[in-house]
């Protein structure tokens, strides 16, 4: 089966809307547009799928209620303007939901709720019991309390965070483009889109450009780093334009629209994904090829296929894992910080001993505590 006609099966389903989408050019928000998108999720509601509706807008729409046509760039002023937003936005969704007779439901998260475990596992039963319930979360991050450290950062990357969560079966993130193209369309008109994407590839990053419009904060790289959680954690990704009516359907009755990314055979475990992407990460591995197919086998990574660490982070931080070609490989939670790993780089187990007297572990990262991205 292609991946096109998989995405007729997907019976659990994350849609991330953008700020451009349910915006109109002078700040106000596109009610037209918001109510075609509830019509077409109520729809697919109905015919047996779970919906998840993740959206951005609170910050323009709270500019719109406070008369401001330019975002300011304090923090505290962005959060001002968050929590008027959010209210504005989640009484337009609360009462087109109800004119289909849907119920919805608000959630907000920030990265906090993901850092420690027992959150992480909160946040995903909180939203299974909406689920289970028939009720259509809408998620958005609380921009009203985050402040840097805590932001989760874009809501592409908050939508893949959530299909993970609540092991989604597909991911459309709804744009203002139609997709990856393999070069600029706003500057190149014989760019071409492209329909599909089996693994990000350094190519593939290359083709991603900057922030998209003024009112949001995501662009092409933010869609690549929600497509590599998403596949990572067995969700498949396509990016569609938003402004395309009927959209969602086309894209869950396998129409070639948008460009689809295929997610990997199976859904990470709960915890494998908050090991993966629920926490800060800290530093970074290299490694060298032996142990990159070691770890792809199944096993743990040990000190001798260490090339290079780079970070100032102690035991038990999640670092990145990279191949000899910088690429990330995998992700997972130290037994040593980075002054020792320093030491101990490239060396052998029995040589550990020697270099670190009193070593509790034989692995730099027990393979229980380490997720493969790619």
């Amino acid at each position: 089966m292609n991946v096109r006609d998989a995405l007729k099966k997907a019976k659990r389903v994350v849609v991330k809307v953008g700020t451009s989408t349910i915006t109109r050019e002078n700040g106000a928000s596109n009610l037209a547009r918001m109510e075609e998108i509830v019509r077409e999720i109520v729809g697919l509601k109905d015919e047996g799928r779970e919906m998840v509706l993740v959206t951005s807008g609170a910050i323009a729409a709270g500019m719109n209620r406070m008369g401001l046509s330019v975002r300011p760039k304090g923090v505290p002023e962005r959060q001002a303007l968050a929590a008027v937003g959010q209210g504005v936005l989640m009484h337009l969704y609360e009462t087109m939901f109800a004119s289909y007779g849907q119920t919805a439901g608000q959630v907000l998260l920030t990265k906090e709720n993901s850092l420690r475990h027992n959150q992480y596992t909160n946040s995903r039963n909180a939203l299974l019991a909406l689920l289970d319930m028939g009720v259509v979360p809408v998620v958005n991050e609380n921009d009203a309390v985050s402040v840097d450290e805590l932001k989760i950062g874009d809501n592409d990357t908050l939508s893949a965070t959530v299909a993970s969560l609540v092991d989604a079966d597909a991911l459309i993130i709804l744009s203002d483009v139609d997709g990856l193209f393999n070069a600029n369309p706003q500057e190149n008109p014989d760019a071409k889109l492209i329909s599909e994407v089996h693994e990000i590839t350094p190519e593939i990053e290359g083709l991603a450009g900057g922030a998209g419009t003024a009112g949001g904060t995501g662009g092409m790289v933010t869609k690549l780093a929600a497509a590599k959680i998403a596949m990572s954690a067995g969700v498949t990704m396509v990016i569609a334009r938003g402004d395309r009516i009927g959209v969602m359907r086309e894209v869950l009755s396998g129409e070639p629209v948008g460009t689809v990314f295929h997610a990997r055979e199976a859904h990470l475990r709960a915890r494998k994904a908050w090991l993966a992407f629920g926490r800060h990460i800290e530093g970074n591995l290299t490694v060298d090829e032996g142990c990159v197919e070691a770890m792809r086998g199944g096993a743990s990574l040990l000190a001798a296929g260490v090339v290079t660490v780079d970070g100032d982070f102690s035991e038990k931080s999640t670092v990145r894992v990279l191949g000899p070609d910088g690429r990330e490989i995998a992700r997972g939670i130290v037994n040593y910080g980075a002054e020792d790993l320093r030491r101990i780089a490239g060396k052998s187990t029995k040589e550990i001993a020697k270099l670190l007297p009193g070593a509790a572990h034989d692995e730099v990262i027990h393979r229980d505590d380490l997720v493969m991205i790619i």
